[in-house]
Parts: structure tokens; sequence; C-alpha cells
């Protein structure tokens, strides 16, 4: 039996009662034997003194630095684009166990149902993120098809950089990037015990546990094991999630660290592709929140296997040189249904059934430190990276478009395979020049090779030596204070074909930004303000021409340009009080478009909400009080609409009006080992659609979830 067949086993529903009983059993023996009368809990300093990269510990809704933006090690303050950190405090206090959770919480991120109540999309300032990046390595995501959730028990942080990132991602879109920071071993031992039970008969155990390997801490380990077993307010939904992380970590010398880890990943779920329908005048059917549009031989089965390796080696005249390596193969299977109206209005089924075998490699190298020119000190990034994508799709028969409404699970046969396979290399320069004292200037620059292959049909293209371009000016007004104005861009390489019969010219994506940041407490509190204005262009738009020499031909005509305002708070407001959040008003709209020019000057996306707002907090009592913390957040969007187009050729607007959904948490620190949190969420019980229909013809309408609780007991020692 495999280490993750054990671990699965071992870590099954039942552990979070164990892990209560053995938590309230150790903290009366521990309350005889020695626990003093009353607990005494440090106070948290309202200082960014002790505030480093890394989260876990701190306590804290910011970070002291972060490398996402531009490789560079800046403060939020110092970096000049919209940034977020979702800390492991954070994480905690919401009881987010994955990366959806995080989405929703990051403030200007839209959490996007569109493909299905089990197939999320992220979206940002109007674009789809297509990106998620592992310690800073970038891993395509789509989460129509094979997007994994990541599990975020393995994870110190997130950080979020909004806006055009290609200095750092190479190819996407012009959104977000959003890197995931895995746990390290800790320097001293420590176990913690996690079990919690929720609404629908939700249970899940977990396992951290870390230690040094030999006795002069040179040598680390830490180990990582999760189980989630949940039902849902759906009827007969069900999802199942088991992760397994170990990482291991060695200074090999006094200048030289290589950390080695794996992790196993399996998610399960019967309720992913179909949403409820609209009536064929185009309206809400207002059917109950637990209605269940699927079947029961639904399933959506997905493992992930990940190996990564990161080598740090301490270079002379405070220089340094970091290799990253990843390698993620995952294997997934997907039979789903959903209702549709394809043939006379008729009430079917659209069945399907593909599996998938995705690899994705990335490696990436920089040296970075100090230089001296002008008599100054500056600071500077070389690097060199490279991604593959290799995607094989085995489809199935039938893919039936008029599967009867009641019938059973089709015969699934394969038919054929897909592979595509691409490749991106990338060399990057970063500088941070420092003009005068309270003047700053970074300069970057990345030159792509990109190389897409299709094996089994026409369609490879390449980019040749594609030009990144990152640029950012930061004034400081003061000792707290500083103003910003910065430029950068990203480019997407674009399938569709000319009149000529040759790929269109990659899409170019542009963000531009000004702002004003606020740094707090020494660092402990953080504040923003920005105007962004980002541009994609030259995006494929299909024109009827005589002769062409494919099934469709394109001009690279269409430009979709979003504008808006973004604010954000993140920290501690004082020393037990803990707040994070902010608002954000994104108008996406197309201002060119040769082919529809009925759509010029129309919102590009009517079913992303333009306005969003976000906030949650925490408090920490001191005195009689000081076991107990309370908090909560809340989360408003403004309305989603969609003009559904009826049998007689004229369209009713489908809306969800704008509406809020409010959480709070409290929290009890029986002992110094044991900790207890409750979580309510919707407590107002708000009825709303995370995702609306955008055809009479196929199912789009999708619950939030109703009024739910999470009770969680966390032991450590």
């Amino acid at each position: 039996m495999s280490v993750q067949q054990r671990a699965a086993n071992v870590f099954t529903p039942s552990l979070m009662a164990i892990t209560i009983a053995l938590a309230t059993s150790n903290a009366a023996m521990a309350a005889d034997a020695e626990a003093p009368a009353t607990i005494e809990l440090g106070a948290t300093q309202v200082s960014g003194q002790q505030l480093g990269a890394t989260t876990e510990g701190s306590e804290s809704y910011t970070t002291g630095s972060m490398k996402t933006a531009t490789k560079l090690p800046l403060t939020l303050r110092e970096t000049p684009q919209a940034l977020t950190v979702i800390t492991r405090q954070r994480m905690d206090d919401q009881a987010m166990t994955s990366i959806n959770d995080v989405v929703n919480a990051t403030p200007g991120l839209f959490l996007n149902y569109s493909n299905g109540p089990g197939r999320q999309g992220f979206t940002a300032r109007g674009f789809d993120i297509d990106n998620l990046m592992y310690d800073g390595i970038p891993s395509g995501y789509n989460g129509a098809s094979v997007g994994a959730q990541p599990n975020l028990a393995m994870f110190d942080r997130v950080e979020v950089v909004r806006g055009a990132t290609g200095l750092v991602t190479g190819a996407g879109n012009p959104s977000a990037a959003i890197n995931l920071i895995r746990k390290r071993p800790l320097d001293e031992q420590k176990v913690t015990l996690t079990g919690a039970v929720g609404s629908w008969d939700d249970y899940r155990g977990e396992l951290d546990a870390s230690s040094p390997l030999n006795d002069s801490g040179t040598w680390r380990g830490r180990v990582v094991t999760s189980y989630r077993d949940a039902n849902s307010f759906i009827d007969k939904a069900e999802q199942d999630h088991g992760l397994f992380y170990a990482v291991t970590e060695a200074d090999l010398g006094e200048d030289t660290t290589l950390t080695l880890g794996y992790s196993n990943q399996k998610d399960k779920t019967n309720y992913f592709w179909g949403a409820s329908m609209v009536g064929l005048d185009g309206r809400h059917l207002g059917l109950s929140r637990s209605y269940n549009p699927g079947t029961d031989w639904e399933n959506k089965d997905q493992e992930i296997n990940t190996v990564f390796a990161e080598l740090r080696q301490r270079l002379a005249n405070d220089w340094s040189l970091q290799v990253n390596a990843n390698y993620a193969e995952q294997n997934a299977l997907f039979s789903g249904s959903y209702q549709s109206r394809w043939t006379n209005s008729t009430l079917a089924r659209t069945v399907y059934q593909a599996s998938y075998d995705e690899n994705q490699a990335g490696l990436d190298a920089f040296a970075s430190g100090p230089f001296e020119a002008f008599g100054r000190t500056h600071e500077l990034v070389v690097g060199a990276s490279k991604r593959i994508y290799d995607m094989t799709t085995h489809n199935y028969s039938p893919y039936d478009l008029n599967w009867p409404i009641n019938a059973g699970k089709p015969n699934f046969t394969r038919t054929n395979n897909v592979r595509e396979v691409t490749t991106q290399d990338g060399f990057y320069l970063t500088s941070r020049l420092s003009l005068a004292d309270p003047l700053k200037l970074i300069l970057g620059a990345r030159l792509d090779w990109y190389d897409y292959d299709n094996r089994d049909a026409a369609g490879d293209y390449k980019v040749t030596r594609n030009l990144t371009r990152y640029a950012g000016l930061i004034y400081d007004l003061d000792d707290q204070h500083s103003v910003y104005v910065s430029y950068s861009d990203i480019f997407t390489p674009q399938k569709e074909k000319s009149t000529a019969g040759t790929p269109l010219k990659p899409i170019v994506g542009k963000n531009y930004e000004v702002g004003v940041k606020g740094e707090y407490f020494g660092g402990a509190l953080n504040a923003s303000v920005a105007l962004f204005r980002v541009d994609q262009e030259n995006r494929a738009v299909a024109v009827v021409v005589p002769n062409c020499p494919q099934a469709t031909c394109s001009v690279a005509s269409g430009e979709i340009r979003s504008q808006g305002i973004d604010f954000e708070l993140q920290g501690a407001l004082t020393e037990n009080w803990q707040i994070g959040g902010g608002y954000t008003y994104a108008r996406t709209h197309t201002i060119k478009d040769d082919a529809n020019p009925q759509k010029v000057n129309k919102q590009f996306d009517t079913d992303i909400p333009e306005h969003l707002f976000k906030v949650t907090t925490r408090y920490n009592f001191q005195g009689p009080l000081e076991k107990l913390r309370v908090g909560g957040n809340i989360s408003w969007q403004s309305r989603m609409y969609n003009d559904i187009k009826l049998a007689d050729g004229s369209y009713y607007r489908l809306k969800q009006g704008g509406y809020a959904v409010t959480d709070l948490m409290a929290g009890y620190r029986v002992n110094q080992h044991l900790d207890l949190q409750l979580n309510a969420n919707n407590i107002f019980d708000r009825r709303y659609y995370q995702s609306i229909s955008e055809s009479v013809d196929y199912g789009g309408d999708s619950y939030g979830s109703p009024r739910n609780m999470m009770l969680t007991a966390k032991y450590s020692f």
C-alpha cells in the first residue's frame, strides 16, 4: 500500500471526533498537572519589524515583502501595482480550504461560475485569469476543463498582483497573477491536529507535523495531510478531497539551502457541470435551492501528483542565486450532463465524457543583488525560465445534445485522442534604480519564444522573441506615503487564422496604473488607492470572406478596455485588530470590433459585476476575555445580467441584482494547546444566484450557499 493510500485511509472524517476527544482529554490533564489558572497570551505588536515574507505564525493580515510582481523582494508600498496577500492567519480565520475561497475573499477578483457550479473560473479587471503560480512558477489554469482547485492546507500564503503581469508569467491575459507559496519546514518541532464538522455532513480532518531531522537542525521536514468528505445543500451532491504533502529542507552549507517536496491531491464530485434552466420566457424558474438538475451517474474525478525543488545559493557581495523547478501530472475523468433545449425547445440532456492527461513542467533560475553606479546603490535581477504544457484529451462517444431527459448513463466508448504541447522559453531582467533618496525607478523586460504544437491536427504556430516591458516610478512623499505610476504588458497567442491561412499575431494586453500607497506601524498596516486602465488589443474577430482557406477566417480587430479604481486596506489597525479588504470598480467594454460594430461601447461581459466590495476583520479581546476572538466578513457585488434571445426574436433581460453576504466568526483558545472556532456563513440566509443563464437552450442558474456553519477544533503540541 502506498504512502498516499495509507494517509487517505487514516485521515477519514472520524479524525474530527478523535481530535476533539484527544484535545479535550489532554486539556483536562494539562489543567490538573501544570497549566496555570490564567493563560498569558502575548500581545500582538503593531510593528512591521517582525514581518517577513512568511506569514505563518505572524497572526497578521499582511506581509513584510513579496516578489510576485517583479522578482524583487519589495514591500507592498515599494511595488507599483495593486497587491493583495491572503495570509495563513486570514485563511484560518475564514476557514478557507481551496483556492476558490481565496478568490472569493480577494479584492478585485471574481469567482465565476458561468462554466458550471463545479468548474469555476477566476476573473480580474474583466479578464479571465489563465495562470496560477506555485512558488513563482506559472502553471496553466483552465477552469472550464481540468482546472484543479489547490488545497490550501499546504500553503503559507497567496500573493495576488492585479493587472498585466507578463514580466513574471510570460503569456496570459491582463488580469492578475495568483501566486501560491507552499509551507516550508519549521525550525522547531510542532504538530497540529485539526478536525472540523459543518452543515450538510461536511467533515474534515488534517495533520500538520514539522520537525528538525538532525541534532543541529540543518535538516528539517514537514508533512501535511488532509481529508474532507462533504455533502451539499444540493440534493445528492457530494464531494471528497484528499491531500498528502511532504517537504524537506537541508542546509548543505552556510550559504546553500536545498528544498525538495511532493504532493498528491485527489478531488471528486458528482455535481460540476449542469445548472438549472430558465423558462422559455427567459425568466428564473424560482426552483428550490436544493434542486439538483444533474443525474446520479455524473462524476468529476481528478488526481494531481507534483514534485518540486528549490535551490538557494548565497553569493559574494550580497548576491544570491535561486533555482526553482516544478513538475505536475494530472489525470482526470469527467462524465457529466446538463439540461438543454437544443431541438424544438424540447427538454433533453447534453451528455459528455472525456479523460485528460495533463503534464506541466516549469523551471525558473535567477540571480539577484545590489550594484553601485553614479554614487548610489541599485538592485538587479537576471533570470531565465522554461515552461512545458502537455495535454492529451481522450474523447468518448456519444457526445449527444438530445439525450432523453430521464434516460440512464450512456454507454461511453473512447473514440480519439488529441494531444497539444505548448512550450515557452523566456529571459528576463529587472532593475530597481535609486534616482534619488525619495525616487525609485523599476525597469523590466522579458523576451519569450512560444511554440504551440497540435500533434493530431493542423494549427501549429510560433511566436518568436516577443518583448514584454515593465516600468514603475515611485516617489516617497514622506516616511509613510508614496505615489507611483506604472506600465506593464502581457501577450496571448491565439489559434485563429487570417484570410491568408496564417495565425494572427498575439493579443497584447497593457496595464496603466497610477496610485498612492501608505505604510503604517512599521509595515503592519498597508493601504492603497489606484486608478487603472487595461487594454487588450488584436482580439480575433471572425469575418466572412470568399475562398477562406480554413473553416473560419478572422482578423485581429477586436479591442477591449477595462478602467476603474481600486481601494485596499490590509493589516493591523491596533495591536489586537486585524483587517483586510477593499473596493474595486472595473468597467470593461468593447472599444473596437469591426465585425460587430453594434458592440462598441457596450459592456464586454455582463454577467461579471462591475463593483466588488469585500472586507474581513478579526478582533482579539484582552483582559478577562483574552481567550476570546471575534470576526466576520462582508462581500457585496453589483448586479449581473444577460439579454436572452427568445423564440420570437425578442430579448428578455435576466438579472441578479446586487447583493451582500455576511459571515461571522468566533474563536476561543481553551488553553495553550486547544483552540475552538465557529464560522457562520451567510448568516442572514441571503437567497441569490452565483451565476445566471445566458440562453433558454441550456441551464446557467446556480444558487449560492444558504446559511451554514462550521465548527473547527485545533490541537497543537
